[in-house]
């Protein structure tokens, strides 16, 4: 079992900003694309962003031009760089990983971590 590691959550105002990261350990697989998805309350995970292994990003409709994802593969680390956040990005973000080991591919999950965009 591969353990995704998330990291930058946490309170902020309208207006304001955050930089989630996520991290996967090394191990003897490729790393495809990474993304993020998010589930706000109530409702069902949806796709925010996703950066193939050569840097090719494409984001939801209405993200693009406020967040924006980016990729480190010398530490197999995903980030996303979130501005002028609004309450109705008040959500849960997960990361997710395509990993590879020859023929057998296998998405994983981060655990999530939290952002609320409050006053």
């Amino acid at each position: 079992q591969v353990q995704l590691v998330e990291s930058g959550g946490g309170l902020v105002q309208p207006g304001g900003s955050l930089r989630l990261s996520c991290a996967v350990p090394r191990g003897k697989y490729s790393v495809n694309t990474m993304g993020w998805y998010h589930q706000r309350p109530g409702k069902q995970r949806e796709f925010v962003a996703a950066i193939s292994k050569d840097g090719r990003a494409n984001y939801a409709d209405g993200i693009q031009g406020r967040f924006t994802i980016s990729r480190d593969n010398t530490k197999n680390t995903v980030y996303l760089v979130m501005n002028a956040l609004k309450p109705d990005d008040t959500a849960v973000y997960y990361c997710n990983a395509n990993l590879q080991w020859g023929k057998k591919v296998v998405d994983y999950w981060g655990q999530g971590t939290q952002v609320t965009v409050s006053p």
